[in-house]
């Protein structure tokens, strides 16, 4: 009985550490830089600030201080993919943190958190299926979001099209409403050869939740690299393993970082059918499961390349 009562206080103390750690963890931010051979040969390398998933609350005053701290990078365009929001009266707050960014070319879509609230639920669901909306789910002010990130010059790409000159590149965008709502579906007006969009250097997709679908709707439609976020990285991992979930149906080992789509990294002979695929583990959580564990949160300093530039390391995340 003894041995028995050690083993359980044991497992109670390793317990209530890897809670404590995975609560640390949740405000770990870090920067990842990762690099993709995409350009035209002999042009200059462009510098995305990939954002996704920062889950704001008004209280979250660190959150929004290390946000507002990427400026720093100077990026040529920022992408954000959406779930900013984490509470009903968070959208000053989202804009106070994005407000330096917003100094610099950006684009973004949304996420279901930036139209509803979160709302408790069991972290066992996740380990089942997709996270589902539910009728009391309180509604959030996306048009103010939208009002707030457009008035300064940020492209909404919700299920749109859009081009923009970068450093000396046309770069054109497709951008999709949240697949996670299933609110992804461009307009007639949005669709053809020769829209804004489906022509420049490179092409960019542009989507919340990467769902099959939505991966596949933008590899047809033309798109070179294609940033999502949604997942949380797994958000709660198996160190040496990695994540177990992705609230969605893409498999497990894209669940965040650089990767190719459908099959390997175009620099790692995947073929004129693949893609890249860049998911971010993204910045926050929802407020009722504050926690990480082996996923930190995180921003990505993505790097496109010309494709005659050495080939960089692979970097899964």
């Amino acid at each position: 009985m003894g041995a028995l009562s050690k083993v359980a206080g044991a497992t109670v103390l390793a317990g209530a550490g890897v809670l404590a750690w995975s609560l640390v963890e949740a405000r770990s931010y870090v920067v990842r830089q990762v690099a993709a051979p995409v350009l035209p040969a002999g042009s200059k390398p462009l510098r995305i600030l990939h954002l996704s998933d920062l889950h704001l609350t008004p209280s979250q005053r660190g959150k929004v201080a290390w946000v507002r701290s990427l400026a720093r990078f100077r990026p040529d365009l920022v992408v954000d993919t959406g779930d900013n929001l984490a509470h009903e009266d968070a959208v000053p707050t989202a804009l106070e943190a994005l407000e330096p960014l917003l100094a610099f070319p950006g684009v973004f879509v949304h996420g279901s958190n930036d139209y509803f609230g979160p709302r408790a639920k069991n972290p066992l669901t996740y380990l089942r299926e997709p996270t589902r909306l539910h009728g009391e789910a309180v509604a959030l002010d996306h048009e103010a979001l939208t009002a707030g990130l457009t008035a300064r010059g940020w492209l909404d790409l919700n299920n749109a099209r859009g081009a923009l000159d970068l450093a000396g590149h046309a770069v054109s965008f497709t951008g999709l409403d949240d697949p996670h709502l299933g609110r992804d579906e461009l307009s007639p007006v949005a669709e053809g050869a020769g829209a804004p969009g489906t022509q420049g250097d490179v092409r960019i997709g542009v989507v919340h939740a990467p769902y099959l679908r939505s991966l596949e709707a933008l590899r047809a439609d033309g798109a070179q690299v294609i940033l999502a976020g949604h997942t949380h990285g797994g958000q709660v991992c198996v160190p040496g393993y990695g994540a177990l979930v992705t609230n969605c149906d893409l498999d497990t080992s894209r669940a965040k970082g650089l990767h190719g789509w459908p099959g390997a990294r175009p620099d790692q002979d995947g073929g004129d059918d693949s893609v890249w695929l860049h998911v971010s583990a993204g910045v926050g959580t929802s407020p009722y499961t504050p926690i990480r564990l082996a996923c930190r949160p995180e921003a990505t300093l993505l790097t496109l390349l010309p494709v005659d530039a050495p080939s960089p390391a692979p970097a899964g995340g």
